[in-house]
C-alpha cells in the first residue's frame, strides 16, 4: 500500500523540489511549469487534472520533457479529468523527464 502526498493548485505553478514523490491535483485549467535543474533522477510527480478544464504542462529551458507513448518534446497538455506521470530520468541543467498518462497531447 502507498499513500502519495497531496499539493492543491487552482492556479498558475511551478513544481518545487517538494512535490517529488506526490500527486499535484489541479482543480482548474492552469499551467504547470515544469522548472530545470530542481529535480533528481528517479523524481517522480503525478498530475491529476481535477476538473473539466485541460491544464497546460509547460516544459521547462533546458529540460526535456517526452512524451513516453511517442517521443515528441515540448509542452504538453493534459485533458481534463485524467491523470499523468513525470518521471525524471536525468536531473540536474539540461535534464531529461518522462510523462505518461492518459489524455496527453
Amino acid at each position: 500500500v502507498r499513500r502519495l502526498g497531496q499539493n492543491i493548485q487552482s492556479v498558475n505553478y511551478t513544481l518545487v523540489a517538494e512535490d517529488a514523490g506526490k500527486h499535484v491535483r489541479v482543480d482548474a485549467g492552469v499551467t504547470i511549469a515544469v522548472p530545470d535543474n530542481i529535480f533528481a533522477a528517479g523524481d517522480m510527480i503525478t498530475i491529476v487534472a481535477n476538473s473539466s478544464n485541460n491544464v497546460t504542462i509547460e516544459e521547462g529551458n533546458t529540460l526535456n520533457l517526452y512524451n513516453a507513448a511517442d517521443g515528441t518534446t515540448g509542452n504538453k497538455t493534459l485533458a481534463a479529468r485524467t491523470v499523468c506521470t513525470i518521471l525524471f530520468a536525468e536531473g540536474g541543467s539540461g535534464g531529461k523527464a518522462y510523462i505518461s498518462g492518459g489524455g496527453i497531447s
